[in-house]
């Protein structure tokens, strides 16, 4: 089965260049009319130009696609309403939302200003929510939609010198989570994936072999399945090099603890068992966790 997007309209952030522009150009070569948001400003965030997204859509459209351009920072929630009422004008709808856009202030935490760790966070996690969010009122009434959020290794295992970067791309596993479960009655599927590429964002992080390696092409296939018609939900996806595989947040089943073992020290004593991963589960909603703890009670 080839998976089409005819008759759908994807919005891409950050979609002037790297993974962003890889994704617009093969949902447009596969059928839909893709908004190329990019502000435009370097891997910081300083600066803003048009020139990339309009390049982007000079790709699509001699290609024989629809594109248009967009110049808005995902971290004003206004410009984001303005993408998507822009959008729903020339062509009726929003259907695909790929929260692709970031930057990057890498230092260690100890030398980290706050500033800076704000700033990551808002681009990346309100930035992906404020996207979200101006999209989601459409998808409620199409009774359609498929979001995509741009997580990362270092959210999901850490990485030195980006407390920034991880706490907002762990933000968006947990945004995911929450809102995979609020759009469901509506056909709104939500997934995070975690990509590793070869981009400006990168270039000084992989040797020159490794960089050529991982082209931010071999991460399109997963990113499109993921926002596709039959699309699973609640997915958190890594892919990068062709490699592609899912991570899970998973629960011990734990270890009841009662009198003098429920105490530092008994916590201590236990642990061993409180962290064998024998019978973990995968739980599918935050409220798992109390009912497992429940059963353990009624189990005694």
């Amino acid at each position: 089965m080839t998976i089409r997007f005819d008759g759908r309209v994807a919005i891409v952030t950050g979609a002037g260049g790297g993974l962003g522009r890889q994704y617009a150009l093969e949902l447009a070569r596969r059928g839909a009319r893709v908004v190329v948001n990019d502000l435009g400003g370097d891997r910081s965030g300083t600066g803003g130009a048009s020139d990339a997204a309009q390049a982007v859509v000079a790709e699509i459209e001699a290609a024989g696609g629809e594109a248009m351009a967009d110049g808005g920072s995902v971290a004003d929630y206004a410009q984001m309403q303005e993408l998507v009422a822009r959008a729903k004008e020339r062509w009726g709808g929003v259907h695909i939302l790929v929260n692709n856009a970031g930057v990057l202030r890498d230092k260690s935490f100890a030398k980290m200003d706050p500033a800076d760790f704000e700033f990551v966070v808002r681009v990346h996690l309100l930035g992906s929510a404020f996207a979200t969010k101006a999209c989601w009122e459409t998808f409620r009434e199409q009774n359609y939609g498929r979001v995509l959020m741009t997580a990362s290794s270092t959210g999901l295992f850490g990485n030195f010198g980006q407390a920034n970067y991880g706490a907002a791309k762990m933000g968006l596993a947990g945004l995911t989570k929450t809102l995979y479960l609020e759009g469901a009655r509506n056909n709104i599927r939500v997934n995070t994936l975690a990509p590793t590429a070869g981009t400006r964002m990168t270039e000084d992080l992989f040797p020159a072999e490794a960089f050529k390696l991982f082209d931010p092409a071999k991460v399109v296939p997963a990113a499109l399945f993921l926002v596709s018609e039959d699309a699973p939900t609640n997915q958190i996806v890594a892919s990068g090099a062709g490699v592609t595989a899912t991570c899970y947040v998973t629960l011990t089943p734990g270890k009841l603890l009662a009198g003098d073992d429920l105490s530092p020290e008994g916590i201590a004593a236990n642990w061993p068992a409180i962290t064998d991963r024998a019978g973990e589960v995968v739980p599918n909603t935050g409220a798992e966790q109390a009912m497992m703890a429940a059963k353990a009670l009624q189990a005694g």
